[in-house]
C-alpha cells in the first residue's frame, strides 16, 4: 500500500468507525439448543422481527427450530419443531413479505414452503403448505425474491436452479445449462432483475433468470479452491469473498459491466473458515462472518478508493457455527442499533448488537434512511412476464409497526385438470396458461333420460374470483 493511500485511510472520516458490538447478557441468550452438526456452508440460522428459526439436529429427518425472538432462555428438549423433510434441512429464509413464512431446503431433494401460526408453535409442524418438487440432488440454498411475491428461488447439488411461483407451487424458471459444478452462493440484485452466482468451477456469473442469459462471467474470481461467495450490492456491483491459490481468505469488488479486473481486491488472513457476507443496502456496509471464526469484520464500501474500507473487528471467545442477520426493520432505533446478528454456537444462540454511539436521543436520519418495507412491489405473474419492481420502502422514525400477515394460499395450477381429464383436449392450452384457476372437465357417459345435477363446492383459495368451467360430454346409450 502507498504512503498516500494510508494517509488516506488515517483522515477519512466514517459514522461508522465507531460501531460499538456487544453480545447481549446471558438471560437474553437462547440455551440448550442442538445446533445441526451437517457439514454445509449456510448460516443455519435466519432470523426477522418476529422468530427467529435455527437448523438444529433431530433423528431419523430434518428439522429446524422456530422461537419467538422474547423466548430467551433454556429451550426445553421437546419444544416443537418444524420436522417434515425426511433428510437434514441445509437452509432456511424467512420471506420477506410475511413474517409467518418460511422455506426450507433439504438432503431430501425437496423445498418445504411453512406457514408459522402468529405467536410461533405450540405443537410440532409436519405439514407445509407447499411441497416443491423439482430437485434430483439435495437442495442447499433458498432465497426468495426481494420485491416480487410468492417467488422463491432454490439451488441444488443437481447444480440447477429453480425460480418458484409459490403460491401455485410451479416452477417458473429453470436453469439447467449455465452451471457444471456445485452451486456455492446465489444472490438477487436490488429490484430480482438479475441473480449473481458462485460455482465450484471457480467463476462468477451475472444472468437474467427469465431470459435464461448468461450476461457477464468471470473466471477464476478468487484462485483458491475453498467455497466462493458473491453477493449485490444496491449500486449494481458485486462484492464477493473467496480463497487465494495460496488459501488467504480474500474479498473482492467488481463491476459486471467489466469482469476483467476487479475494482478492488483485498487479502484478509490464512484462517479455512468460509466467510460469509451480510449486506446493509442503506449504509453500504458489508459485514463478514467466518464460519468457526470468533469474529464479525465489517467494512464500509464507497466509491472513493480503496473502495472497500476496513472500519473495524468485533470478536468474542467463542467460535460461531452460524450467524443470523436481522433485517432493519427489526433494529431497536431508540439505541442507535445499525445490527443484529444471531451467533450460533453448539449449544446457544447469541444475540449481538452493533449500535453506533450517539449522545442525542432524537431520531437519527442519517443512521435509517427509508428501509425496504414488507410489501411487494409486484405479484409473481407480473415479474415473470418482465415486470421489475424496486423494493417499497418505509421510513423507521417512530419505530417499526408490524401489519396484519395475510395467509399463504397455494392455487395448484391445472392439478385437477391432471387428474380428471387426460381424455378431454377441448380446453385451449393459451387459455390454461393464463389462469391460475383450476379447470375442471368431467366426462360422464348416462342414458338421456337421467337429469344430470352436478354440485361442486370449491374453497376460494385465491383471492381472485375462481372461474370455474365445467364441460359435460353426454354420450347416449341404446
Amino acid at each position: 500500500m502507498s504512503l498516500a493511500d494510508m494517509f488516506r485511510r488515517v483522515v477519512r472520516q466514517s459514522k461508522f468507525r465507531h460501531v460499538f458490538g456487544q453480545a447481549v447478557k446471558n438471560d437474553q441468550c437462547y440455551d440448550d439448543i442442538r445446533v445441526s452438526r451437517v457439514t454445509w456452508d449456510s448460516a443455519f440460522c435466519a432470523v426477522n422481527p418476529k422468530f427467529v428459526a435455527i437448523i438444529v439436529e433431530a433423528s431419523g429427518g430434518g428439522a429446524f427450530l422456530v422461537l419467538p425472538l422474547s423466548k430467551a432462555g433454556r429451550i426445553d428438549k421437546s419444544y416443537p419443531t418444524v420436522c417434515g423433510h425426511t433428510g437434514p434441512v441445509l437452509d432456511i429464509d424467512w420471506c420477506p413479505h410475511n413474517d409467518h413464512v418460511i422455506a426450507s431446503g433439504s438432503e431430501d431433494c425437496a423445498v418445504m414452503v411453512w406457514q408459522v401460526p402468529e405467536n410461533g408453535l405450540v405443537t410440532s409442524l409436519s405439514e407445509p403448505v407447499v411441497v416443491l418438487e423439482g430437485h434430483s440432488k439435495r437442495v442447499g440454498i433458498v432465497t426468495w425474491h426481494p420485491t416480487s411475491r410468492n417467488v422463491l428461488l432454490s439451488a441444488g447439488c443437481d447444480n440447477v436452479i429453480f425460480i418458484w411461483n409459490v403460491g401455485t407451487g410451479e416452477a417458473l424458471v429453470t436453469l439447467e445449462d449455465q452451471h457444471p459444478d456445485l452451486i456455492y452462493s446465489v444472490c438477487w440484485n436490488r429490484n430480482g432483475s438479475l441473480i449473481c452466482t458462485s460455482c465450484k468451477d471457480k467463476k462468477i456469473r451475472i444472468i437474467d433468470p427469465r431470459k435464461e442469459e448468461l450476461l457477464a462471467e468471470r473466471e477464476k474470481a478468487h484462485e483458491g479452491a475453498r467455497p466462493m461467495r458473491a453477493i449485490f450490492l444496491s449500486d449494481g456491483n458485486v462484492f464477493t469473498t473467496g480463497f487465494s491459490r495460496m488459501s488467504e481468505r480474500q474479498l473482492a469488488l467488481w463491476n459486471p459491466e467489466n469482469m476483467e479486473e476487479p475494482i478492488t481486491v483485498h487479502e484478509m488472513d490464512t484462517s479455512n473458515g468460509v466467510l460469509l457476507p451480510f449486506y446493509d443496502p442503506d449504509t453500504n456496509v458489508v459485514y463478514l462472518c467466518g464460519k468457526g471464526d470468533s469474529s464479525i469484520r465489517y467494512f464500509e464500501i464507497t466509491d472513493e478508493a480503496p473502495f472497500v474500507h476496513y472500519l473495524n473487528t468485533f470478536t468474542t471467545k467463542e467460535p460461531q457455527r452460524g450467524m443470523g442477520y436481522m433485517p432493519k426493520r427489526g433494529l431497536d432505533v431508540n439505541k442507535c442499533e445499525i445490527a443484529r446478528f444471531y451467533k450460533l454456537h453448539e449449544r446457544k444462540c447469541e444475540p449481538i448488537i452493533m449500535t453506533v454511539p450517539r449522545k442525542s436521543d432524537l431520531f437519527q436520519d442519517d443512521l435509517y434512511p427509508d428501509t425496504a418495507g414488507p410489501d411487494c412491489a409486484l405479484e409473481a405473474e407480473d415479474w415473470y412476464e418482465g415486470k421489475n419492481g424496486d423494493p417499497i420502502l418505509i421510513s423507521l422514525k417512530h419505530g417499526y409497526v408490524p401489519g396484519k400477515n395475510r395467509d399463504l394460499k397455494v392455487v395448484k395450477k391445472n392439478i385437477l385438470d391432471n387428474k380428471l381429464s387426460k381424455n378431454c383436449e377441448n380446453t385451449d392450452p393459451a387459455a390454461k396458461m393464463a389462469t391460475p384457476t383450476p379447470s375442471i372437465c368431467l366426462s360422464l357417459s348416462l342414458p338421456l333420460t337421467h337429469t344430470i345435477s352436478v354440485s361442486l363446492s370449491l374453497p376460494l383459495t385465491h383471492h381472485k374470483c375462481l372461474s370455474l368451467s365445467l364441460s359435460l360430454c353426454h354420450s347416449l346409450t341404446p
